[in-house]
């Protein structure tokens, strides 16, 4: 866990990662396009929960290197969005028209950007769909994304504490993602898994496919 920053006397407040481009759910928040979803920054950068979605287990292996930190409790179904945050949890929120969407193309390729406030060593990043049948009027749930993702970014140095160098994601870290073939509204979870704590952290894009 890295170092917190408090920003009021009362309330500490992590500071980890987000991608701010394409904006997530939560950014447009911030930026005031999602109505009625007051966070901060410092919330969305701080939507932490346990590794390996859709894993729903604690104290798992990564499979690809073995003496990583195991996993944390990931965030339950109906609480992805916010990764269990109780700080964040309007995310959780799901309907057809409760968020602003982007509009995008099936197999259109999109340039992902992520930005750090602490940068942790990094195992890999994926990216996952809601599958072509779901119903947005009903929460996030593992049952409504596809099991695989559809793009996965991966550093394979191992162990960790001997790669500091290779595990070290840029600032910022970009992805060049191809979009899968979809119609219509369909939700992006992209989570970044990191190699020395059991944590990742979780960000959901609302696109409209057209």
């Amino acid at each position: 866990m890295s170092q917190t920053k408090v920003e009021s006397q009362s309330v500490a407040q992590p500071r980890h990662g987000q991608i701010f481009e394409p904006a997530s759910r939560g950014q447009l928040c911030v930026d005031g396009v999602n109505a009625q979803c007051p966070l901060q920054s410092w919330q969305v950068n701080g939507l932490e929960g346990g590794k390996f979605f859709p894993a729903a287990e604690a104290n798992l292996h990564d499979p690809l290197a073995p003496t990583d930190a195991v996993n944390a409790q990931p965030p339950v179904d109906g609480r992805i969005a916010s990764a269990g945050q109780a700080h964040s949890a309007v995310l959780d929120e799901q309907s057809a028209d409760r968020w602003h969407k982007h509009p995008a193309r099936p197999g259109q390729t999109l340039e992902f950007k992520w930005s750090y406030h602490a940068i942790h060593l990094t195992r890999r990043w994926n990216y996952f769909i809601t599958k072509a049948d779901w119903d947005p009027n009903r929460p996030l749930t593992r049952a409504q994304f596809e099991a695989e993702p559809f793009y996965k970014a991966e550093l394979t140095a191992q162990p960790f504490w001997e790669h500091q160098a290779e595990l070290t994601p840029p600032q910022p870290t970009i992805h060049q993602v191809r979009l899968p073939e979809r119609r219509g509204y369909h939700v992006v979870l992209a989570v970044w898994e990191v190699a020395d704590t059991g944590n990742a952290f979780y960000q959901v894009i609302d696109f409209n496919f057209i």
